[in-house]
């Protein structure tokens, strides 16, 4: 099995947790053990995912997506954003927000529960003050029983032998959607597939908004 950042090994992930009989959680008091809480921090693509949110449905697995009010990359309050979230959540999954400090207001469209973006050590394990669950606070964050694909690398390693071993008591995985749903094999050949693949989707947009680009 090769670790790539693709999809498809992101399918053999979700069937090592399974293969290793962990059921799939969500931010929903103290982590239980046997459990996976899939954690997507959506930075840059709402494309991406959605496309990652069909894999999991495929798999009978579901997750937490934190989407971002404040992004430079995507907006919420546009068609795409709102066809988005509804599809994130016809697929089973839980919305959350992904904030940029210190501005986290509430907002009926999440879940009661906050991702940082980009977070500093000062305030990232911190709770929030409204009651509200920070997903970097305990119990539900502990480093061993946390993965992440920080930059197209994994810290501790790929996960997927040790959930196909079982040998965590539950895991936090964390999974940006855009690394894995274009094609690349450092982070900066991903982000240029990926700013390739928004600039066919812009000039589609401009040309159905009757721009004329002759």
């Amino acid at each position: 099995m090769s670790c790539g950042f693709h999809l498809a090994h992101y399918a053999e992930i979700l069937e090592a947790a399974a293969s290793g009989g962990y059921a799939f959680a969500h931010f929903e008091g103290a982590p239980m053990e046997g459990t996976v809480l899939l954690r997507h921090d959506v930075d840059l693509s709402l494309d991406a995912a959605v496309r990652m949110a069909e894999i999991e449905h495929d798999a009978s697995a579901t997750a937490t997506y934190f989407l971002m009010t404040e992004s430079v990359f995507y907006n919420l309050d546009s068609s795409e954003g709102v066809a988005a979230i509804a599809r994130l959540r016809e697929l089973g999954h839980r919305v959350a927000l992904h904030a940029v400090y210190p501005n986290a207001p509430a907002d009926d469209r999440f879940v009661p529960v906050v991702a940082w973006h980009n977070p500093d050590p000062d305030y990232m394990r911190s709770p929030l003050a409204d009651g509200r669950i920070n997903v970097m606070q305990a119990p539900w964050f502990d480093p061993a029983t946390y993965r992440s694909d920080s930059n197209q690398h994994w810290r501790s390693g790929c996960p997927h032998a040790d959930l196909r071993d079982g040998a965590f008591p539950w895991l936090q995985l964390l999974t940006h959607p855009e690394i894995w749903a274009y094609p690349g094999e450092t982070m900066g050949q991903t982000m240029r597939a990926m700013l390739e693949a928004e600039r066919v989707r812009r000039l589609q947009q401009l040309a159905d908004d009757r721009i004329d680009l002759g």
